[in-house]
């Protein structure tokens, strides 16, 4: 064998072994149908390698932000919302028989008289015995969102005994506050005269003046109320007892709005001004407050009974009694 021949051998070996196994100075390691193999060189040949590796992942990328731009559907973080289990009560559009029977409860139901708009209401306010300064002035703050209530002192008489003389009153409806460590911390609403009660958890509460300094803008006008995501025959009933506080022709002109916003069975209670500009096409936000945060405990039919009441809703304490899953939502 001649010496050229010789040289020939080595030669194609080393290229077999560098198709094979990584470089001794940076560790690239090549495929066997290696389009480079050709370039003698080997940092030429590595940044040739290199520089189309590139071009592959931007060509990839491009590809994948098209598809975005195309509508394709993207990856959206699981969360306990978007995990939630359908309750078996949930109100379905779709289902045109079903919606039937719940339009003819409601027509039949304790607040149909209201949302046929056959009287006004008239709410009154009380607390819970000896109430502090902050139960007080949350009271107070209620009777300047709720259109004709007013706000009364308990004077130590029982629940059932406020109930009667509101009733000859004629109010609609009686909200009263209870308290623990000088905050407000529970709500029974009873609406006049024949039920339901709904008590509730209140926490998270701040009154105007912990919000902002001038509250002198919050006027006389009625509100518009919103109740938003009660999608269960429980949550309807809630929210239509909680927007039969309200008085069901709102002054528009005063650009005032209260909401009750459900989430996981938590209801946010906000209270908005809201305008304009110039355009009309966006709306800016200035809350009034108060704020606070509601979660159902029971409903009970007729008014209040804490003996021989019947309850058509209770929350068990016990979770693993009464929830087979943090997914499942009640309102």
């Amino acid at each position: 064998m001649s010496s050229g021949e010789k040289h020939e051998v080595v030669d194609v070996k080393s290229t077999a072994n560098n198709e094979l196994k990584p470089s001794k100075s940076g560790g690239i390691l090549f495929p066997n149908e290696n389009k480079y193999s050709h370039i003698k060189n080997k940092l030429v040949r590595s940044q040739q390698y290199q520089k189309a590796k590139r071009e592959k992942k931007k060509a990839k990328k491009l590809a994948k932000k098209q598809q975005d731009n195309e509508g394709a559907s993207k990856k959206v973080p699981h969360t306990i919302e978007s995990l939630r289990i359908k309750d078996e009560t949930t109100v379905d559009d779709v289902n045109a028989e079903e919606n039937e029977l719940i339009r003819n409860d409601f027509d039949n139901d304790e607040f149909s008289e209201y949302y046929k708009q056959t009287y006004e209401p008239k709410v009154l306010i009380t607390y819970a015995d000896n109430p502090m300064r902050k139960t007080r002035i949350f009271g107070r703050e209620l009777t300047r969102i709720i259109p004709n209530s007013v706000s009364l002192y308990r004077n130590r008489s029982g629940v059932k005994k406020i109930v009667k003389s509101a009733i000859k009153k004629e109010f609609t409806d009686i909200l009263i506050i209870n308290e623990n460590k000088k905050e407000p911390d529970g709500l029974l609403v009873i609406h006049l005269p024949d039920g339901p009660t709904a008590h509730f958890k209140v926490s998270n509460v701040r009154i105007t003046t912990e919000l902002r300094k001038n509250h002198k803008d919050i006027t006389a006008h009625r509100p518009e109320v919103i109740l938003n995501n009660f999608t269960t025959r429980l949550g309807l009933t809630v929210g239509r007892m909680l927007g039969a506080l309200f008085h069901y022709s709102p002054e528009f002109v005063g650009q005032r709005a209260v909401t009750f916003h459900n989430q996981r069975d938590y209801i946010f209670f906000r209270h908005y001004r809201y305008g304009f500009d110039n355009d009309g096409k966006k709306a800016k936000l200035k809350e009034l407050g108060p704020r606070f945060t509601l979660k159902l405990r029971s409903l009970q039919k007729g008014t209040f009974d804490s003996k021989y009441g019947q309850f058509e809703w209770i929350i068990d304490g016990r979770r693993h009694t009464m929830e087979t899953s943090r997914r499942k939502f009640n309102l």
